[in-house]
């Protein structure tokens, strides 16, 4: 198995901090987003719905929606290689149950020609350290069944969908259109 590369950010320092980044080559780099790469982080939400036929509401309109959640505190993206080629969305929200956040991986996306390569794990690594950076407890995140990569990833990075792991019964997740 091969060991998972640490960031070199100092200790404490704000992982979702725009002057965030990565040590690593420029292809596997990571940063956080600005209101400034809303352009370029609604190009890749709409070519992922396209690629999974998802519908979209097309990229300018997505463009506006990011600035808007990036000049809040509950979003934030991050970038990964140097097109971008992957990103990961991440909102926060107050946890019940402690004075932390609880963190939800709403989007984990990587260009078809840039997988396989080690960007997306090193975005979910980033996006671990970013929700601790700012306080969560915890990062929750759904994918299909089918989907045996992202599940293989996800496992990999210590994610289980069983409850009191490794033997418990099975979690899921349900969604519905209001």
């Amino acid at each position: 198995m091969r060991r998972v590369a640490q960031s070199h950010a100092p200790v404490g320092w704000r992982t979702c901090h725009p002057e965030f980044q990565m040590s690593s080559p420029a292809e596997l780099s990571v940063r956080a987003a600005t209101a400034d790469d809303a352009e370029a982080i609604a190009q890749l939400l709409h070519d992922f719905n396209e690629e999974f036929e998802d519908p979209t509401p097309g990229p300018a309109r997505l463009a506006e929606r990011i600035r808007e959640l990036l000049a809040g505190k509950d979003t934030a993206v991050l970038l990964g290689g140097s097109g971008p080629d992957g990103l990961a969305v991440l909102r926060f929200r107050p946890a019940i149950w402690t004075r932390a956040l609880e963190c939800y991986l709403a989007e984990l996306y990587v260009v078809p020609q840039r997988r396989g390569h080690g960007l997306g794990r090193r975005l979910m690594q980033a996006a671990i350290e970013c929700a601790r950076s700012r306080g969560a407890c915890h990062m929750e995140l759904g994918t299909a069944e089918t989907d045996v990569v992202a599940r293989a990833l996800y496992e990999s990075l210590g994610f289980s969908n069983r409850e009191g792991k490794p033997d418990g019964p099975l979690n899921y997740f349900y969604e519905r259109e209001l």
